[in-house]
C-alpha cells in the first residue's frame, strides 16, 4: 500500500481497535483496576504498529517467529498480537466501503452497485491448502488436478474498476465455479451486462445480457468472425484475472494455507479482497483531484 492508502486504512482500524479492545477493559474483557497504560509499556504501542503487523502478516505470510523477530517480540508475544488484530478486519473495511459483499442477495441494493458501469465478469478462484489428515476432507478439498487440495471462491468484478463487488462463501476445492454461482444465487443490479468463461456455460442469471466466447464445434474450426468477437471479449474479461491478480499480492491466499481451522480460509480471502478495494478507491479519488 502506498502511505495515502495506509493512513486512510489507519484511522478507521484506530477507532475499530478502541471499540473492540476499549481501554477501561482489559485484554479479558474485565474492567481495569487500575488507569490505563499502567504496567510494563507495550512492545507495539502505536495504532500504526499494530496495523503494520496485521499487513505484513497478511501480505508475506511469514511464520510466526520470523514475525515476532521483525517487531522485536516473542514468539508468544507475536502469537499474543496476531490473535488480538486479526479480528480487527471488517469495522475499518466495512467503514471505508471496501469489503466485498458477502450477502448475494443484497448486491443489487449494495452501495458499491449503483455506480454508471454495468459491465460485471464472474469468475472463480483456487487457494491452496494444507493435504488434511482425514481421508474424507482430503477427497472432498482435491482440486483434480496437479495433486492440489484447496478451497474456491466465485467472484465478480467490475469490468471497468476491476473492485471485487461480490465475494462467495469458500467452498472446496471439487466444487465447480458454476456449481457455487447457482448456489449463491447471485442478485444483480438492472442492466447488468455479465462476462463468462466456458466454466460457467448455462448459467444464466437475471441480467440484461451475458457474453461468452464461443466452444470451438468438435472437429470444426471457428469462423473469422468468432475469432474476433473471442478476442474482443476476452480483453474485457482478462481485467477479473488483473483484479485476483491484486487481491493475491497478499501471500496469505497465494501461498499453501497452513492455518487448519474451517473459518481461517474464508476470513482470509476477505481480509486480501479488502486492501485491493482499498487500492482502487484511493487510486479512483486521487484521479479525480
Amino acid at each position: 500500500m502506498t502511505p495515502s492508502e495506509f493512513d486512510l486504512l489507519l484511522a478507521a482500524f484506530h477507532r475499530s481497535c478502541a471499540g473492540l479492545y476499549p481501554e477501561d477493559r482489559t485484554a479479558a474483557g474485565r474492567p481495569r483496576q487500575r488507569f490505563p497504560g499502567g504496567g510494563w509499556a507495550g512492545a507495539l504501542p502505536a495504532p500504526g504498529q499494530k496495523l503494520l503487523v496485521r499487513l505484513v502478516y497478511l501480505k508475506t505470510y511469514p511464520l510466526h517467529a520470523v514475525l515476532a523477530e521483525l517487531f522485536g517480540l516473542s514468539q508468544p508475544r507475536g502469537n499474543y498480537w496476531l490473535r488480538r488484530l486479526l479480528p480487527v478486519r471488517r469495522d475499518p473495511l466495512d467503514e471505508l466501503g471496501a469489503l466485498p459483499e458477502r450477502d448475494p442477495q443484497a448486491f443489487a441494493g449494495a452501495p458499491a452497485s449503483r455506480a454508471k458501469e454495468t459491465r460485471r465478469i464472474i469468475d472463480g478462484t483456487e487457494r491452496r491448502r494444507l493435504r488434511p489428515k482425514s481421508p474424507e476432507k482430503q477427497a472432498t478439498h482435491y482440486s483434480g488436478r496437479k495433486k492440489t487440495h484447496c478451497d474456491t471462491n466465485v467472484v465478480v468484478t467490475d469490468a471497468d474498476s476491476k473492485r471485487i463487488d461480490v465475494l462467495s462463501q469458500t467452498y472446496p476445492g471439487r466444487e465447480p465455479g458454476k456449481g457455487i454461482a447457482d448456489r449463491e444465487g447471485v442478485a444483480y443490479p438492472p442492466g447488468t451486462i455479465l462476462y463468462k468463461d466456458s466454466g460457467f456455460q448455462g448459467y444464466e442469471p437475471a441480467v440484461a445480457q451475458t457474453c461468452q466466447a464461443k466452444k470451438k464445434p468438435r472437429g470444426g474450426e471457428l469462423t473469422a468472425a468468432e475469432k474476433r468477437t473471442h478476442r474482443k471479449l476476452g480483453r474485457v474479461r482478462v481485467r477479473v484475472e488483473h483484479a485476483l491478480a491484486g487481491v493475491k499480492r497478499c501471500r496469505i491466499v497465494k501461498d499453501v494455507l497452513r492455518n487448519t481451522r474451517e473459518e481461517v480460509s474464508d476470513a482470509a480471502m476477505e481480509a486480501a479482497s479488502a486492501p485491493h478495494n482499498v487500492r482502487i478507491q484511493d487510486r479512483k479519488r486521487r484521479r479525480k483531484t
